[in-house]
């Protein structure tokens, strides 16, 4: 009998979580962040534009809520504010995001304004829907995905660098607001890591710095992270070096080798 008993007691633990947004989660870093939040016992809403995708991963994962949505727009991102509006959300995970690679004034502009859009406007907007909620029952997390360009300019990566900034400092600010009300905010600043990014942005793996990291074990640090009440986590000895270098080299040379790993 004990041991029919135990799935039901783990079951009521698990429910008492609440719900996991997370955005971003048709791969990579988004996508492990929901298996390894269904594994810590939360109901994972995934969030993302590929649906066929998030279908593949529920059904991996043992269920999950879908939403497909295109986050760059004002759509997208008012169908995941719905869905915060229910009041179950304990925790969101905005990691929708991507980066262009080139000169910036050879890229198209459109696409340039819909980085912004995704990376930064649709981040703050769900930040503060979520933050409400949370702020009422005086508990929850919001995890927000920078990079180790957040803490430096990048030439040839400029306007993804200056997104990545604002993730950061944003974060930072909110952990301090936030914390008085029982909420935390913890900003990820993984630098490279093993997924479709490099893809997605033109960039060519060969040009990116030593460190290269898992999506397991980034997800996992900034959960623990999360858990703990830290306001950055950054993977690894290689990035937290990079993530000191501007505070340390001058802000020329930081540009200079910034320019010369990133230029195609």
């Amino acid at each position: 009998m004990a041991t029919d008993n135990k799935p039901v007691t783990e079951n009521k633990a698990a429910a008492a979580k609440g719900a996991a947004i997370v955005t971003g989660a048709s791969s990579g870093i988004g996508e492990e962040f929901a298996r390894q939040l269904k594994q810590r016992g939360y109901d994972v809403v995934v969030v993302a534009r590929r649906k066929d995708r998030l279908e593949a991963l529920a059904k991996e994962i043992g269920g999950a809520e879908i939403i497909e949505a295109d986050l760059s727009t004002p759509a997208g991102v008012s169908a995941v504010e719905e869905r915060i509006a229910k009041g179950d959300i304990e925790m969101l995970v905005n990691n929708a995001g991507f980066a262009t690679n080139g000169g910036f004034v050879d890229l198209p502009l459109e696409r340039e304004l819909e980085e912004i859009d995704l990376n930064v406007r649709a981040l703050t907007q769900l930040s503060h829907s979520a933050l409400g909620p949370m702020k009422e029952r005086r508990s929850g997390t919001i995890i927000n995905v920078g990079s180790t360009g957040s803490y430096q300019p990048i030439p040839y990566m400029s306007t993804y660098a200056a997104t990545k900034a604002y993730v950061l400092f944003f974060s930072e600010g909110l952990h301090e607001e936030a914390k008085s009300y029982g909420v935390t905010v913890t900003c990820l600043t993984p630098g490279p890591v093993k997924t479709e990014f490099q893809e997605v942005s033109g960039v060519r793996a060969e040009s990116m710095p030593a460190g290269w990291a898992t999506p397991q074990q980034v997800v996992k640090l900034a959960l623990n992270a999360a858990k703990s009440g830290s306001a950055i986590a950054v993977p690894g000895m290689v990035n937290k070096a990079t993530a000191n270098l501007g505070r340390i080299a001058p802000r020329f040379m930081v540009r200079k080798i910034s320019g010369r790993m990133f230029k195609k």
